[in-house]
């Protein structure tokens, strides 16, 4: 993974982690085995996908990694733990408060078992909340509204990554890069370059 992502802004990460929380918190039984814009993922899977990385992400903001344990696994809806409605938004907010330490940003860190710089690491925890936060919306149908600044940001990162990897998919964080219709927004295109489909929606 390139860590050349022209980003340098230190954001706040309460809105975007408060907003995923409240729609996993709303997530119904009936509802996890949806499919998802991740094909790879229903909506059972992307949440503990989401459960691993609120945990590991906050490791990396604090750069202090239990030693009895490794990098969260990928997401597999059988690992859900007992109470995740109410566990995953507290961890996502315990996430976003660890990146709200300005020292989180600073130095080197690591993630995914992945040496970089923490203020690209912070960028990386940005973006999954904001992008699984759609994901979450499409695969139940729910409106999905994001900050510009937050949008902003995120296209910044995406956007260096997807030139840096020449619109191939990026090891650990994106499929290859769609092309956006004419008149996208820029949601939709940040959405596009991460390869998801901007006007996917739950089949019928």
């Amino acid at each position: 993974m390139s860590t050349d992502t022209g980003t340098t802004s230190s954001p706040d990460l309460a809105p975007a982690a408060r907003r995923l929380g409240r729609l996993i918190a709303g997530v119904p039984d009936s509802a996890l085995g949806a499919a998802t814009p991740c094909e790879e993922y229903t909506l059972g899977d992307l949440i503990d996908h989401v459960n691993g990385f609120s945990v590991g992400l906050a490791w990396t903001a604090a750069k202090a990694w239990p030693a009895d344990k490794s990098a969260p696994p990928s997401g597999d809806a059988s690992r859900l733990p007992d109470g995740w409605r109410e566990s995953i938004p507290e961890q996502l907010d315990a996430l976003a408060a660890a990146w709200g330490d300005p020292a989180a940003w600073e130095g080197m860190t690591r993630a995914g078992g992945v040496d970089l710089p923490a203020s690209v690491a912070g960028s990386v925890a940005l973006n999954e909340l904001v992008v699984h936060g759609w994901d979450v919306a499409r695969a139940l149908g729910r409106p999905y509204e994001v900050d510009e600044a937050e949008v902003d940001l995120c296209l910044n990162f995406v956007g260096a990554a997807v030139e840096n990897s020449g619109g191939a998919p990026v090891e650990g964080l994106f499929g290859a890069a769609h092309t956006a219709p004419d008149g996208a927004g820029p949601l939709d295109r940040m959405i596009a370059m991460t390869g998801r489909d901007p006007s996917w929606t739950p089949p019928a």
